[in-house]
């Protein structure tokens, strides 16, 4: 059959695919919980029928706030199936966001995972005028069970009218608004429809090289439309779903699973790199002298045996005894990592790839469904420090000015509520502008070179992109973030991150008392180290782009002290106002 609205995703599945008892899985004291297709598509018609018994009309919004588990997949496809809209909300955003996102959207149901995030939103709860009922996913006291919903419908099924509902939903018809975050502001509400999101998840499911004989293992957040979308290309192909406990779990729950494909932002990746490092620098003797030729040979790496044949043999040889080392921290079966979200460093892409584990890096927004482009295995389709070919059933144009504007069928509905702002994005003649400058390469990869609103112009008139010059800088292990400012100023400045787990190994080596953080970047010999630092990358740049000053903060940027975005992205307005002073004394 074929998939046109994404309920359509469940007979499709169960129509093409063997029976396995897998098909979504996820941990529960300690245990894979696990559902066959079966067992998914009849809790999902319960919970639709539970909801018609409800009374919930199509174009009703019903929201989820919840971290990735099988009830997040089974209740976004009963949603859908009686023709709500899903409002997928992050676990980590705050109580005005919150507020604001129930109310803008007008929810009539939420379901939270349990009692911690019920915690963060219960005050607020009397303040939306909309809002019907709370469901739950752990059984607590105060709040409906999910399974009293599944119970409610299986009391009282109706086939006939959820069938009848299902056939009245159109491939345009609104799936889900997404909010984002922002930088700035109060979030954007982005509407999908089914087919924008069929549309990106069918020209993406050629990747993959495998099909329902593999796992994959899924962490970022499915309320993301980036790990939403590939949920979906993973059952469009058969391959079973694990969902990880939590960031802090997913190497041992990657050696229970064995994945063949993680998707991922590059943190991820650097925090693996910084790991490899750290293990290295534990080495002696010929250990270590086998492991860091090994690495330095991965950081070298290019496609297609371009290094020569003595090369590949040597990276045969250390396949045996470094590489496969490597691959066992993933869970040993693992082939594909798709990295997005965020710019990827080059050398890490270099560097798994040269270990057997392809890094294949896309680029993409919310407004876009959100894949725009991706590296894949086609002619021409891997090319580090680039965001691959464009998709085939999307169109780039470059503008004037280096912005990257997109026209295709992932590009979005428009903003809900907001006719004026849709207007400003998508222009006329439907070219989506995404702000983000960038080129095509002359192999057609596109290549992403910084975001428009964040260029600044110095005193002098010239103008500077900070995201290159910070993502070049933060492949230092010294540095864990950073951001580059100086509008109208002579020169840039950046305030700098110290990654503070590698710099008290670094102490350790060095025979350097590890104090505290505000000690350490206070530390002569530290400051001195990072001197170094600042002058070894100031080279890549023209004079106008380099960094002349610079200091150095005791903490972290979190998604709870404000600086990032739960994507992870960078903050500026708000890093401007809260270091306010920090950036005054760079300039003095």
């Amino acid at each position: 059959m074929e998939v046109t609205r994404i309920f359509d995703l469940l007979p499709y599945y169960e129509e093409k695919y063997k029976a396995k008892d897998d098909v979504i899985a996820s941990k529960e004291n300690g245990e894979w919980v696990k559902f066959s297709i079966r067992q998914y598509r009849e809790m999902a018609d319960s919970i639709s029928y539970g909801f018609l018994s409800l009374g919930v009309e199509p174009g009703d919004k019903i929201a989820q706030i919840s971290p990735n588990r099988v009830e997040w997949n089974i209740v976004d496809m009963a949603i859908l199936q009686v023709g709500a809209v899903h409002i997928p909300i992050y676990p980590t955003i705050s109580e005005s966001d919150y507020k604001y996102i129930l109310n803008h959207a007008e929810v009539k149901y939420v379901f939270v995972s349990g009692m911690e995030l019920l915690r963060k939103i219960q005050h607020i709860l009397p303040e939306v005028p909309t809002l019907q009922g709370v469901y739950t996913y752990k059984d607590h006291h105060e709040l409906k069970h999910l399974s009293e919903l599944v119970d409610l419908g299986k009391a009282n099924p109706v086939p006939e009218l959820l069938e009848k509902r299902k056939a009245a939903i159109e491939p345009d018809g609104i799936a889900t608004i997404i909010y984002t975050s922002g930088t700035t502001g109060n979030p954007k509400g982005v509407m999908l429809s089914h087919n924008n999101l069929i549309s990106n998840f069918k020209a993406c499911a050629h990747i993959p090289p495998f099909g329902e004989e593999a796992r994959a293992i899924s962490y970022l957040p499915l309320c993301h439309v980036y790990e939403r979308m590939l949920n979906y290309v993973y059952q469009y192909d058969g391959i079973s779903i694990y969902y990880a406990e939590n960031i802090g779990t997913i190497t041992d729950n990657m050696k229970d699973v064995h994945p063949r494909i993680l998707s991922t932002v590059p943190r991820l990746l650097e925090k693996i790199y910084d790991r490899l490092v750290a293990t290295g620098r534990k080495l002696k003797g010929p250990k270590s002298w086998i492991f860091w030729w090994a690495f330095h040979l991965a950081l070298r790496y290019e496609l297609d045996g371009a290094n020569g044949w003595f090369y590949e043999l040597k990276r045969r040889f250390y396949d045996r005894l470094v590489y496969s080392k490597w691959r066992e921290i993933m869970g040993r079966d693992i082939e594909i990592i798709v990295s997005g979200g965020a710019a990827l460093q080059p050398r890490l892409g270099r560097m798994f790839t040269c270990a057997g584990i392809h890094v294949l890096e896309g680029y993409g927004l919310t407004e876009t469904s959100p894949v725009i482009s991706v590296n894949d295995f086609s002619e021409n389709g891997i090319k580090f420090g680039t965001v691959g070919p464009v998709l085939k059933n999307t169109k780039v144009r470059i503008v004037e000015d280096g912005e990257i504007c997109v026209k295709g069928p992932g590009v979005m509905i428009g903003y809900y509520k907001e006719p004026e702002m849709t207007r400003e994005a998508i222009d006329s003649d439907g070219w989506f502008h995404t702000g983000d400058l960038g080129h095509i390469e002359p192999e057609g990869q596109l290549a992403i070179t910084g975001r428009k609103k964040e260029l600044f112009k110095t005193s002098f008139g010239k103008y500077v992109s900070p995201q290159p010059i910070e993502d070049k800088f933060k492949e230092s292990l010294f540095i864990d973030q950073m951001i580059v400012v100086g509008e109208n100023q002579k020169f840039a400045g950046a305030l700098i991150v110290p990654d503070f787990a590698f710099l008290k190994e670094y102490c350790k080596l060095k025979e350097i008392e590890f104090t505290t953080p505000a000690g350490m970047i206070a530390n002569d010999r530290i400051r001195k180290r990072f001197q170094s630092e600042i002058k070894k990358y100031n080279k890549l740049f023209g004079e106008t782009e380099q960094v002349k000053s610079w200091e150095l903060l005791d903490h972290e940027w979190t998604l709870e002290s404000g600086e990032i975005t739960p994507t992870l992205k960078l903050k500026r307005k708000f890093i401007h106002l809260k270091y306010k002073e920090q950036i005054d004394r760079l300039f003095k």
